[in-house]
């Protein structure tokens, strides 16, 4: 057992589990101890403590045993102290500095038994909170997945719904915007799943890249021409990380699918995630070999919604969001941001 535990387990000691009768045994066999040795001290100790082992013994009773039992301790050790280690020996006679030992006896004996009890009664008063404070924190942990778990079915209806309208509109443009909402809403309710998982409240953005991503690729038909490289360190983040970093990584690929591997074009999507030395700080890099930019593109005038929504959350993370052709072919898009 560690320092640490056995702390924990004396704190939270209670003497009513000991039985009874242990109790009394155990509280006669302390005195006996205590007794045993101040006879063994007789001649060996100054004059003037001739209650010195009956105080340990007092405490630990006290503690240990139950506040009954302390008090026997401390009669005992009063009268077995009187006649065996105060002058005149072997009697109960009493002289004006026998009378000043036996009250300072019980000035001391008082005090500890006074000041255990109390301590006693904070433990247990600290317990009760303890135990009431693990049970809120239950609670909270119960209803925040219970949250996550309702918001993530809403969001699945919402999306289901949109699905359906999706099937009656008959505007390319209108139905281009719809699927896009359709994946945002998707993934939304993905993160909210991953969050009600009991493990914890936070995301592995590391899993998540390489299985969105994998997601996406499936989802536009392109996982057999198109191979997606994730390398991603461990990052685990809360959900005012998780939510926007994965809507810009997922608009990113997606960005990349439909304007860098127009029709049946074939080629590499590679993205990085990595800590850099300045703590609190990520890097977020999407790399491809497609069309690449137009030369005039400028992030910041674009008319891209998905973009624009991108940008915009690379402010929220702290960040900024750059994207430029490649010299050698393709895109390249940094994101630095705060986590």
């Amino acid at each position: 057992m560690s320092g640490r535990s056995l702390i924990e387990t004396i704190s939270r000691w209670d003497p009513m589990q000991v039985p009874l009768a242990l109790r009394w045994v155990l509280t006669g066999l302390a005195f006996v101890v205590a007794f045993a040795i101040r006879y063994r001290l007789e001649g060996s100790l100054p004059p003037g403590f001739p209650f010195l082992t009956f105080f340990p013994a007092i405490i630990l009773c006290s503690y240990f045993l139950g506040t009954r039992s302390g008090i026997a301790v401390a009669v005992a050790g009063f009268f077995s102290a009187w006649y065996f280690f105060i002058p005149p020996f072997a009697g109960f006679h009493l002289t004006g500095a026998g009378i000043i030992a036996l009250l300072f006896y019980v000035f001391i004996a008082v005090t500890d038994i006074a000041l255990v009890t109390l301590a006693q009664r904070a433990l247990r008063a600290l317990e009760v909170e303890r135990q009431a404070n693990a049970l809120l924190a239950e609670q909270r942990r119960l209803m925040f997945h219970e949250l996550q778990h309702r918001v993530s079915n809403n969001l699945a209806t919402v999306s289901g719904l949109m699905k359906l309208q999706r099937r009656l509109v008959g505007d390319e443009a209108a139905g281009v915007a719809l699927d896009d909402s359709v994946r945002r809403i998707d993934l939304v309710a993905r993160i909210m799943r991953n969050l009600h998982d009991p493990s914890g409240q936070t995301v592995d953005m590391a899993r998540f890249l390489a299985d969105t991503g994998r997601d996406i690729l499936e989802s536009n038909g392109a996982s057999a021409r198109i191979a997606l490289k994730v390398e991603a360190a461990p990052l685990h983040v809360g959900p005012d990380v998780s939510v926007p970093l994965g809507l810009i990584a997922t608009e990113l690929v997606a960005n990349t699918l439909e304007h860098g591997f127009p029709g049946d074009s074939t080629g590499m999507i590679g993205l990085r995630l990595w800590t850099p030395a300045q703590q609190g700080r990520a890097v977020l890099e999407l790399q491809d070999n497609g069309q690449g930019l137009p030369k005039d593109f400028d992030i910041d005038k674009t008319r891209s919604l998905g973009l624009s929504i991108a940008r915009q959350f690379a402010k929220q993370l702290g960040g900024t969001l750059v994207m430029e052709r490649r010299p050698e072919g393709g895109t390249a898009a940094r994101l630095e941001f705060s986590y």
